[in-house]
């Protein structure tokens, strides 16, 4: 007869945890790093239980509990530790029912649009509905199996509801195949009843056997690889977008190999950025909206695209303007069907490492080279061009304050070769894009598939957590900072090691110019007071104290006036433990430019306003030059 173990449904989840490794090209290691979270009446007698039991019997660290302020930072938390760590390694977050768990839809569907595994686990109402309504329940005359826990299903890769104890025993192996999935990954979602959380069922010891969840390096269709190979011999200007799915894969040297050897230039997305060294010889920076002139120039021309490990999403894509050649084709290379299938491309359908070792082979069994000395020189041309714009623009200054390029400059210099900078939303992510200079792979960490204000400070302490022996940096905009900087407290309860650089500019300002270019005043993105004649946004500049808000957090606090300034807070601040917050003010008059770029933002067909007439003209202009790739 097999044996059993009688645990609650909670406890039975966290002795789950404790035993699931990850193994990939012969490295195992434990798969949950710990549990997020945040406990009320939803589940602190349930997981809080569990978890107090699991470290009584094992120590604090068997599985580590770190406690956050809000349930949304925390995902963010997670997530981007799961992204430093190329989805190797996450953690579980848990929230207590209402609020608490819809604090945490913004964060699995920022984690499942960029392919990041977390572990979520809110409470939720009684499945017995024995007492009904409870706390924070939300009532549906319609129906009463429906909580706001199904708010989930939609930004979840897999979902299910906790019912029954015994459900875990199909419910966890399966939340565990998506997590590990290369392809399927996203956030996981098991809504735990928080009656169920504390029933017990007589488990099978298999359950808690330790379990090793092989991560594969998928091998391309042999037909369809000689068919790309057949594609790039017959291509006259190639060209790489690298995308993220080459740093999930470990394909960095793969990459500029490939790249090397048969003189095809690489061009970023923000999630692909510094895989390779800023001036390795292949890279030619950005590309999209907020890319380069070198990459931008490659792309309208080519005649061929290799898209590895990349979504091509509408800011790489440059809304499908990018590329100009009636001609053009696309090879993807991608582990995941949803993504080697778009813009028609010919699928490679593996992981990014083995398809390029196994393509790069081929092309040199056929004994081609590479692309023609002239198309060589041609892209080194551009590469040099944009190198030296980009240290021209880095070193643009301003009358007052600090100008945002040389903020990008000096954090850059201060981080030095194994520093990590951390951004998600706002005009930051471009300017980073074009202008940051990675000597290291993982140095570059965007959050830019959402775009999500307030992940900055959530997600420095997540990369902190994954990489303590490199500094991190986070930038974030005084927007974005409003909107989410209360996990600042984790880190100052943590200890954690991190500068925070707060660039001040008074507003939304990243949405005000974008207004503007569609014929509007973005007088609706100030920080001002409101002008009681007016009635409008125009008034003083609202006086916000960033400083005394970081310090209130537990923080050190310091403000920089100059360039000078921040040079040497920069410095101070490796010579602090724990969190320190820089803020500076920053003159928006000084910007990076756009390099032949363009995003589909369309604007009103209808205005009074002649402003919005001449910016929607342009934008019909600019439609028909979209490329329909379906």
């Amino acid at each position: 007869m097999a044996r059993t173990r009688r645990l609650t449904t909670a406890q039975a989840i966290v002795a789950f945890l404790r035993a699931q490794h990850v193994e990939r090209d012969g490295e195992r290691e434990r798969f949950f790093a710990g549990v997020l979270g945040i406990f009320g009446h939803g589940n602190v007698a349930g997981l809080g239980e569990a978890l107090e039991a699991e470290q009584a019997r094992h120590g604090a660290d068997a599985l580590r509990y770190l406690q956050g302020r809000n349930e949304q930072g925390l995902v963010h938390l997670a997530a981007a530790y799961a992204k430093q760590r190329r989805r190797l390694r996450t953690y579980a977050v848990t929230s207590s029912i209402g609020p608490g768990a819809t604090n945490m839809v913004t964060g699995a569907a920022m984690a499942t649009v960029n392919r990041l595994p977390v572990l979520l686990l809110p409470g939720d109402i009684f499945a017995s509905r024995r007492v009904a309504p409870v706390l924070q329940q939300l009532e549906r005359p319609e129906s009463q199996a429906i909580s706001v826990n199904d708010t989930f299903q939609p930004v979840s890769r897999y979902w299910d509801r906790i019912d029954r104890p015994e459900q875990l025993i199909a419910a966890l192996p399966a939340a565990m195949r998506v997590l590990t999935s290369p392809a399927e990954t996203g956030a996981v979602t098991l809504s735990l009843p928080q009656d169920t959380q504390a029933e017990a069922w007589d488990y099978p010891d298999e359950l808690f056997a330790e379990r090793t969840w092989a991560i594969p390096r998928q091998r391309p269709d042999l037909t369809l690889l000689a068919r790309a190979a057949d594609a790039i011999v017959a291509a006259e200007r190639p060209m790489i977008v690298a995308g993220g799915g080459v740093f999930y894969s470990a394909a960095e040297e793969a990459l500029g190999a490939f790249a090397t050897r048969f003189g095809i230039p690489v061009t970023e997305t923000q999630a692909g950025k510094g895989l390779l060294p800023w001036d390795h010889p292949a890279v030619a920076g950005p590309l999209g909206v907020t890319g380069g002139s070198a990459a931008n120039a490659i792309a309208r021309d080519a005649d061929l695209v290799i898209a590895i490990g990349t979504r091509l999403s509408d800011f790489p894509t440059a809304s499908w303007t990018a590329w100009q050649d009636p001609g053009v084709r696309f090879l993807a290379i991608n582990v995941a069907e949803l993504d080697a299938a778009k813009a028609r491309a010919l699928p490679l359908v593996g992981d990014a490492r083995a398809v390029l070792d196994e393509l790069g082979a081929l092309l040199a069994a056929r004994g081609w080279t590479g692309t023609s000395p002239e198309r060589r020189a041609h892209v080194e041309r551009l590469r040099t061009a944009w190198n030296d714009e980009v240290t021209r623009v880095l070193h643009l200054a301003t009358p007052a304050h600090v100008s945002q390029p040389e903020a990008i400059r000096i954090v850059n210099e201060a981080a030095g070769p194994d520093g990590i900078v951390v951004c998600a939303a706002g005009g930051l992510p471009g300017d980073l894009h074009k202008l940051w200079r990675t000597p290291r792979s993982g140095g570059y960490h965007l959050e830019y598939g959402y775009s999500t204000m307030g992940y900055e400070v959530a997600g420095g302490i997540g990369v902190a957590l994954a990489e303590p022996d490199r500094r991190v940096h986070v930038m974030v905009g005084d927007g974005s900072w409003l909107m989410l900087s209360s996990e600042l407290a984790t880190a100052v309860q943590e200890g954690i090691d991190l500068t925070v650089v707060l660039l001040d500019n008074h507003g939304f300002r990243c949405i005000r110019n974008l207004s503007r270019a569609c014929g509007g005043d973005g007088g609706f993105q100030e920080f001002r007071l409101r002008d009681p004649e007016t009635g409008r946004l125009a008034g003083d500049v609202l006086p916000l104290d960033f400083v005394a808000s970081a310090r209130s957090l537990g923080a050190t606090a310091l403000s920089a006036h100059s360039p000078s300034e921040l040079a040497a807070r920069l410095a101070e601040a490796r010579t602090i433990r724990g969190p320190v917050v820089i803020v500076t003010e920053v003159d928006p008059s000084v910007g990076v430019p756009g390099y032949d770029s363009w995003w589909d933002v369309p604007v009103a067909e209808v205005s009074e306003r002649p402003e919005v007439r001449a910016a929607y003209a342009e934008h019909r202009a600019r439609v028909a030059t979209e490329r329909n790739l379906p």
